[in-house]
């Protein structure tokens, strides 16, 4: 059942479109701005129903805060307005309202706009997910990563909490895909990408194709000594899967895998640390592939296989 959040300070008013709508929605109430911006940030909500006239902070005030934040700035606002409003209808429609609802209510009026603008935002919601994911193996795509990037370094800056990046590819592919071919090459991808999937599943875990046979996984929370256990795990069940290399470079299908974890500090370089993660992965690879090269907080190496390789 979809949601729907109600801002509304008229408790008379609110419960006339929760009565309206509550048959065929899931529906939340809050009286003022401050309660209505706190339940958009932290609830999945297909629409917000805004009155424009409130105490403390106007539905004004309150459409700006939710067009600036990442959560909600997508997710479409009708304004509730009085029938002669025009000025507040039009003033809210700049500000980025999708429509508006005048008072006294038309129950046929309201469910017809309501469920309009709930298709178009699920509509929406399903082409950027097209966009944003990678059509070979079904994870996210270079894009999706770049949006998802930014906006986890400053939360983990902001909440102080580790934060790894962590790069990875499949060794010697270009042979593989010379000696078996380009579509046997796809396989193998899309193999690799569900098998690291597999084991990156909490909600905190982020994983991106990053071009060609190359991967990005963001993981945060957990410290580097952690981390570096658990993609070992990952890089060993790719060799798990048994995929037969070149016999002359390999005997299974393997991966590489480099990362860093940080606390990031704000106003820090994201650039920087993915440089650093990149570097770790230069080392693996140059020092014997199928391996784990990890840089702590502190910028210390830890290998899995040894650096004498």
């Amino acid at each position: 059942m979809e949601k729907i959040l109600i801002v509304d300070d008229s408790v008379l008013q609110a419960t006339q479109l929760k009565n309206i709508l509550q048959e065929e929605y899931e529906i939340t109430v809050a009286h003022t701005a401050a309660e209505g911006l706190h339940q958009a940030s932290n609830g999945n909500y297909s629409l917000i129903l805004l009155d424009v006239v409130m105490p403390e902070m106007d539905g004004f005030t309150l459409l700006k805060k939710l067009q600036e934040e990442i959560i909600t700035q997508s997710v479409p606002v009708i304004l509730i307005t009085s029938l002669s409003d025009v000025e507040n209808e039009q003033r809210g429609l700049v500000l980025g309202a999708v429509d508006y609802i005048t008072k006294p209510f038309h129950s046929l009026i309201v469910k017809a706009r309501v469920n309009t603008h709930i298709k178009l935002y699920n509509y929406r919601r399903q082409v950027e997910q097209q966009s944003m994911t990678d059509q070979l193996t079904g994870i996210a795509n270079r894009r999706k990563y770049e949006q998802y990037c930014a906006a986890k370094w400053q939360e983990a800056a902001r909440l102080q909490l580790p934060f790894s990046i962590c790069m990875f590819d499949i060794d010697r592919f270009k042979v593989y895909n010379d000696t078996f071919g380009h579509p046997a090459g796809d396989k193998v991808i899309a193999a690799v990408a569900k098998t690291a999937a597999s084991l990156l599943q909490r909600s905190t875990d982020f994983l991106a194709r990053y071009g060609g046979e190359e991967f990005v996984a963001l993981i945060f929370g957990d410290p580097s000594e952690k981390i570096f256990a658990h993609l070992k795990k990952i890089r060993q069940a790719v060799e798990d899967l048994h995929i037969p290399h070149d016999p002359s470079v390999s005997e299974w299908v393997t991966v590489s895998v480099g990362g860093v974890t940080v606390v990031p500090q704000v106003g820090s370089d994201y650039d920087f640390y993915l440089k650093v993660a990149d570097t770790m992965l230069y080392d693996a690879k140059k020092h014997g592939r199928n391996q784990v090269v990890w840089a702590d907080e502190r910028m210390k190496q830890l290998w899995e296989k040894g650096a004498s390789l």
